[in-house]
């Protein structure tokens, strides 16, 4: 019988002194090379057959970075990179710019948290591979916390991840292809677009409204759509904005996307972080014809970023996704083995059992910390704090029309730390220039004495009459 290989080459007889190649046509050639006029040639090297290219070896070496790895950009990153952080050495350092509520330890997870880790660890039947997707276990925790009349949640619309970051890019890659755009909005989390913009998809990014409590505009949202729009990108509660939108508001937003049928990417970190008198619904439980990948995660609610522990909930309206989008994102998240399995083992008592005084607690401290820094740097010439509704942060708006002393935000919160050691994230990382971020989660007798030192700088450089206005009187 003649093999696969013999058809599509050609048939080979090893003699011991070389090799003899036998076309399909029937004519023999002998030699040490055989040439069939694709410049590929049959090489015998000790006796084995191998095929070669022809001049194939490089002749210097030359590695170098994928282009992925070079259209890669984290803003913040950046932007912080490049600024000369020496703080005053008379004062102690107070860094309101990190996301992080564990960095003063004055925000400690509930012990109930910790005992499941405890109990997950002693078990030892967590510590090997889960599925890709998650123990099915732990995928039902996630279910039955999140679903709702009207957005019923099975296990099989749950993958969990490697933190919420790793199911915004889950999202992202399922969702898109290089040449599509994504709508972001601005200001907004920035890893939006580093992601994107590494796998060639483009970021067009929709304005947020200060002057409305962060609203979306969105008659500037729907003028961005076109044919390439692949996704759109809603992130309630915000970071950096602290904002929370209205049930009527995000009802607002799916009729554009229904629209001109556009998926919603739902970034829920901060799910249920609100302060008294909002409401937070998610945008699944809204939407009755638009499909909506939620992403949420352990991090922020329960005070846990480091456990990396995120997932993505599938809410198909009308099988738009269908098998097709729940199989990519399985196949996706085979490229790496998912998320900790001992945080997946810990999962189900992590949701049933954190009492819910913990996270009334949590919401309590930011409320009040976010008021004091609110009510204290309101008062100050040439600032525009806007109050938040929830999430950890605060942002605050600088005239630079009254501070001619300072070129851009970025200038402003350097010169900030050099000379009272207070670090504000400037907000042209979030690509919103003139305005800075506050983060809540510090402590209270912190922000108080941050907003002092705030107040003090502002008031050394304050000019009442702004720059254009007396080159006008001149």
């Amino acid at each position: 019988m003649t093999s696969r290989l013999d058809n599509e080459c050609s048939l080979v007889q090893m003699n011991g002194t070389g090799v003899h190649g036998k076309s399909l046509n029937g004519s023999g050639v002998k030699g040490k090379g055989v040439g069939h006029g694709n410049n590929i040639h049959h090489v015998s090297v000790k006796g084995s057959l191998y095929p070669a290219k022809a001049k194939s070896r490089r002749q210097r070496w030359e590695v170098k970075p994928s282009e992925m790895a070079n259209n890669t950009l984290n803003p913040i990153r950046a932007i912080v990179d490049g600024m000369k952080l020496t703080p005053n050495p008379d004062k102690p350092m107070i860094a309101l710019s990190i996301g992080d509520p564990t960095v003063f330890g004055n925000m400690p997870t509930d012990t109930a948290v910790l005992q499941a880790m405890k109990d997950a660890i002693d078990s030892q039947i967590y510590n090997g591979y889960a599925p890709s997707v998650g123990y099915l276990k732990s995928r039902h925790a996630v279910a039955n916390f999140y679903t709702c009349p009207e957005a019923p949640l099975e296990a099989e619309d749950v993958i969990l991840t490697s933190g919420c970051s790793q199911a915004i890019d889950l999202a992202i890659s399922v969702l898109c292809n290089p040449g599509d755009n994504i709508l972001v909005p601005c200001p907004g989390f920035s890893l939006y677009k580093t992601l994107a913009v590494s796998m060639g998809i483009e970021v067009k990014l929709y304005n947020l409204l200060p002057e409305k409590s962060w609203e979306v505009d969105l008659q500037h949202l729907e003028s961005l759509i076109d044919e390439k729009t692949s996704c759109l990108i809603v992130t309630n509660p915000s970071n950096p904005c602290g904002s929370v939108f209205s049930k009527e508001h995000l009802q607002k937003i799916l009729k554009v996307a229904s629209r001109h049928c556009v998926p919603i990417l739902a970034d829920e970190i901060y799910s249920n972080m609100v302060f008294p008198g909002c409401s937070s619904p998610s945008v699944a439980s809204l939407s009755s014809d638009v499909p909506i990948l939620s992403c949420g995660g352990l991090a922020k609610r329960w005070l846990v970023p480091g456990w990396r522990m995120g997932w993505i909930l599938i809410h198909d309206r009308n099988d738009i996704f269908g098998s097709k989008i729940r199989q990519g994102l399985v196949k996706l998240s085979q490229r790496i083995l998912g998320a900790c399995s001992i945080i997946q083992g810990a999962l189900e008592s992590i949701l049933n059992n954190t009492p819910q005084s913990f996270y009334n607690d949590t919401i309590h401290f930011l409320k009040t910390n976010s008021e004091i820094c609110f009510n204290e740097l309101r008062t100050v010439p040439g600032l525009n704090p806007i109050m938040p509704s929830g999430a950890m942060y605060l942002m605050v708006g600088i005239n630079l029309d009254r501070f001619p002393g300072f070129k851009s935000d970025v200038d402003f919160t350097e010169r900030l730390v050099t000379e009272q050691s207070v670090f504000c994230l400037p907000a042209s990382a979030f690509e919103y220039p003139n305005f800075f971020r506050i983060v809540v989660t510090v402590p209270e007798e912190m922000m108080v004495e941050a907003c002092v030192r705030i107040k003090e700088f502002c008031q050394r450089y304050y000019c009442s009459v702004s720059h254009d206005s007396a080159y006008l009187d001149q």
